[in-house]
Order: structure tokens, then sequence, then C-alpha cells
């Protein structure tokens, strides 16, 4: 597998440059940072949460735990972590458990950790344990700029 489809059009819609990286499938964010020899920080993730009768996409630095409390205060409801099954349901031309950070190329709404922009360069997973796409810090802000920002999260 390599880049989602749906992501892979939604990118060049957007005219958003990035550069493909490969890497050995890994598990999880932190190992695919620790396996990429990137900061932790610079790699964002999506976490799918259930919201009312929708979902919700938060998006954050590897590096960090979501505070479920902050995010439901930000977002003035009640959320929850969706279940892997609805998770594969949303992304489907994804591999299990490999969520890519931008929501609305999926039909989600989604919060991005005010951390992550803070960051010069930003990873985020392509769709499956092996892909990593690379962009500029003005490439993810062009590309996160119609979502809702905010801090809900802690530095593990």
């Amino acid at each position: 597998m390599s880049i989602a489809p749906t992501l892979e059009k939604y990118l060049a819609d957007e005219s958003i440059e990035y550069d493909v990286i490969t890497h050995e499938s890994t598990r999880s964010s932190s190992g695919t940072a620790e396996a990429c020899h990137i900061p932790g920080d610079r790699l964002a993730k999506g976490v799918v949460l259930r919201c009312g009768s929708g979902y919700v996409l938060a998006v954050l630095p590897a590096s960090h735990h979501l505070r479920l409390s902050d995010l439901k205060t930000q977002l003035g409801r009640d959320v929850d972590l969706a279940s892997e099954t609805e998770i594969d349901e949303i992304f489907r031309d994804c591999a299990h458990g490999a969520v890519p950070p931008v929501g609305r190329c999926y039909g989600l709404n989604t919060i991005v950790d005010d951390s992550i922009q803070e960051q010069p360069e930003v990873y985020l997973e392509g769709g499956d344990h092996a892909t990593l796409l690379h962009m500029s810090q003005t490439q993810f802000a062009r590309l996160t700029a119609q979502t809702q920002h905010g801090r809900f999260t802690t530095h593990s």
C-alpha cells in the first residue's frame, strides 16, 4: 500500500506540496517517529472521536496524549474514543489503524492541537503503516486552515 487514494486526491486538489518518505512498517505513531528518526512533536497523528451522532478527528503530535476533558470543554459536548470498527468504516481505503490526520477529505470535522502548529515542518501518516508525508509548516497551515484549533493535549 502507499498513500490512501482519498488523501492523495485531496492533497492534489488542494495543491498541497509534500514529499513521500517510506519506512519500515510500524504499529504506532511513536514507533514511526522513532523508525524515521524524526521528533515526535513533528509527527501529526489523528484520533477519531465519537461526538454526538457523528465523529470528530483530533490532530495532535505523536509525542502528546489527548486530554479528553479539555477537548470536551473546547467542543462544548461529550466525546469518546471511536471503536476500531467505526474507524475502519470511515477510513476504508487505509490500512487498519493507519488514520491520516486530515479529516476533511473523509467528511470529518477536525480540531488541531496548537502545539503542532509550532513546528517548522510536519510529517503525516499516509494511510498505511509504512508511508509518511513530509511538508512545511506553511503547507500544513494551509491544509488545516478551515479547521478548529485549540489546546487539548499534554506532552508524554
